[in-house]
């Protein structure tokens, strides 16, 4: 994929700016599309998509029941399943998630029981032999799965999306800037920090005070911690009313494409952001044309605010 790292237009003569920074941001689109496409067309990406397809998709009770146990918990499976598929094996000492897990066997067609409990019930069915009976989900029993925190071996595949530069300055500045853009903003210590694998999220304040807040994750990337800063500026200008669960994924490429742009004017390299939204957008990378209005405009009154 192409860099991000050099700032290609000033934008400091008056009279042009408006139509320099829209045309320079439209390329700047262009090309996040173009590596959004070679994003996902990258063995890399591919490998990456392959090791996430043999993890559950666990159910909201599951996910419950492996926060409760183990909080920093990312990526879970079973003890065989590390070991079997992914070369990965159990320390020795740790303990244990529980988790649910379905029980699927052959299933009476006429009481949904399993044949062991088809025998002890008052269930009359006899038509056809249990051997010739369909699988199904007759209960769940406690299974034990691990973290990948648990577990040593072979590393997993990781997409490198985070941004790099010079932020030192800039993370100041966009702080600075929380008042005008319309936000409180807070940095916080990782840990204190209660967001699980967020970095940002951009919240309101309570019931009686609507003014986003933006929190951010500390970390030693200030590049990074700027663009995060950034995509959750670009939420509250954009997203804050938006109460759609459909339109995540819209939302979210609406705020990296913010962060991208403005990471890049401000010298930082964000192609990373092309691995993000090949992530989260399931749609053809066409969107962020089609929502270039937004993200234009966004893109241009963060950096006015900051810049001046």
């Amino acid at each position: 994929m192409a860099t991000t790292s050099d700032s290609s237009v000033s934008f400091e003569e008056t009279d042009t700016r408006h139509d320099e920074m829209h045309s320079t941001i439209e390329n700047w689109i262009d090309e996040l599309v173009d590596d959004i496409d070679e994003a996902q067309a990258s063995a890399e990406f591919q490998e990456w998509l392959d090791v996430q397809s043999r993890f559950h998709d666990y159910s909201h009770r599951n996910t419950l029941l492996i926060k409760r146990q183990c909080p920093e918990a990312s990526r879970v499976a079973g003890y065989n399943m590390w070991r079997n598929e992914f070369d990965r094996h159990v320390q020795e000492g740790e303990q244990a998630i529980w988790i649910w897990a379905p029980i699927i066997t052959k299933q009476c067609p006429e009481c949904e029981n399993s044949p062991s409990y088809h025998e002890d019930s008052k269930c009359e069915y006899d038509e056809t032999p249990p051997e010739e009976w369909s699988e199904g989900l007759v209960g769940f029993k406690p299974a034990p799965v691990f973290d990948v925190s648990q577990t040593e071996g072979e590393p997993l595949p990781e997409l490198e999306t985070e941004a790099t530069g010079d932020a030192e300055d800039l993370v100041p500045a966009l702080e600075g800037a929380a008042a005008e853009i319309g936000v409180t903003v807070r940095i916080v210590d990782a840990g204190e920090w209660e967001h699980g694998d967020a970095k940002g999220v951009c919240t309101q304040r309570n019931a009686h005070n609507l003014t986003p807040v933006v929190e951010a994750k500390a970390r030693p990337n200030q590049a990074d911690l700027a663009v995060t800063l950034i995509h959750e500026y670009a939420h509250a200008l954009l997203h804050f009313d938006v109460d759609d669960k459909a339109e995540r994924s819209k939302r979210e490429v609406e705020a990296e494409s913010v962060a991208y742009i403005v990471g890049r004017f401000f010298g930082l390299d964000t192609s990373g952001s092309a691995f993000y939204l090949a992530v989260w957008q399931d749609d053809d990378p066409e969107v962020i044309q089609d929502r270039l209005g937004r993200i234009s405009s966004t893109a241009q009154e963060i950096i006015d605010i900051v810049h001046n």
